[in-house]
């Protein structure tokens, strides 16, 4: 099969496709967020990453009162409880009837299935921009390597297009799909989360184990990394894991950085929309970083030895 006729039926599930981006990677991006996540961080912000699969988000305030979706769901799932509408999710079976004609736009999908070919074709937009930046494509998620075949299709169909790949992964992945994406990647953005192997588990579902072999053996490889470290005050804001990061990037030959990215809350409301905030709402014990936080954050890693140290 060409190449060609791959990228027409190659296909995965895409939540968003983030143009003009200038934080994920070098120059002007075009980030394409890919649906499936292994882990389940307590602070995710991209909650909406999570399952592989559509969801129905729902926003209240959005609701204009129109009646159209509790006169076409076929389960009852829109109710109106003490003059409100909300909904009764456990009926739910996702089959997004009720989205049809929302002309409010308070119930939409998130995630839609998309082939190789069109993600590429949004991404070729805004080619000017990544040649006169030094820009390009990247994949995140979610986890994007969780939808292997389709990432790989996605940097496959890229480098033969010229254009600059990077991956933002959480290191969390099979080992042989991350070394088989390395000729197919300028540069891998790779979280570390928690030093501590027990304080990672209880916070992400995991141990860091596999997440620390899988960059030892990019580095070895000579994959270019930099590291994306989320900081998040209740959780990790310790000098012990800071050093740890300091002393991780520090024994790795092809690290070229540390980035340093402050918690927000944005999630919380992502999985408010989603019905999960009752089960997965564990942002909600967390507080925004101030820009002065994550600054001293910055700071405090260049001074315990940390090089090449930003914020995002």
């Amino acid at each position: 099969m060409m190449d060609r006729d791959r990228d027409e039926t190659l296909r995965g599930v895409v939540f968003d496709i983030q143009r003009m981006s200038i934080h994920d990677g070098p120059g002007i991006r075009t980030t394409v967020f890919l649906k499936g996540c292994p882990l389940e961080c307590f602070w995710c912000h991209n909650p909406e990453g999570r399952s592989t699969r559509r969801q129905l988000a729902f926003t209240p305030a959005l609701c204009i009162g129109c009646g159209f979706c509790f006169t076409h769901c076929p389960n009852d799932v829109h109710v109106v409880v003490d003059g409100a509408h909300t909904m009764e999710r456990e009926r739910c079976t996702e089959c997004f009837a009720c989205v049809e004609e929302c002309y409010s736009n308070a119930l939409e999908v998130i995630g839609r299935e998309q082939s190789v070919a069109e993600v590429l074709a949004e991404v070729e937009k805004d080619r000017p921009f990544y040649d006169e930046s030094n820009g390009g494509m990247t994949l995140s998620g979610g986890e994007p390597l969780a939808q292997f075949p389709f990432a790989e299709g996605l940097l496959a169909g890229a480098r033969a297009r010229g254009l600059h790949t990077c991956v933002e992964t959480s290191g969390f992945v099979r080992q042989e799909h991350l070394k088989a994406l390395i000729p197919l990647v300028d540069l891998f953005l790779y979280d570390y989360k928690e030093t501590d192997p027990e304080r990672h588990r209880e916070y992400t579902g995991q141990s860091n184990e596999q997440i620390i072999e899988n960059l030892r053996m990019l580095d070895e490889h000579g994959a270019a990394l930099i590291l994306r470290c989320p900081i998040v005050p209740e959780v990790n804001l310790r000098d012990d894991h800071l050093q740890g990061i300091v002393d991780l990037a520090g024994s790795l030959r092809r690290c070229q950085g540390i980035n340093i990215m402050g918690y927000h809350c944005l999630g919380e409301s992502k999985r408010s929309r989603l019905g999960i905030a009752g089960s997965e709402g564990e942002g909600a014990r967390f507080r925004d970083m101030s820009r002065a936080e994550i600054e001293a954050v910055v700071a405090r890693v260049a001074e315990l030895g940390g090089a090449n140290v930003s914020s995002g």
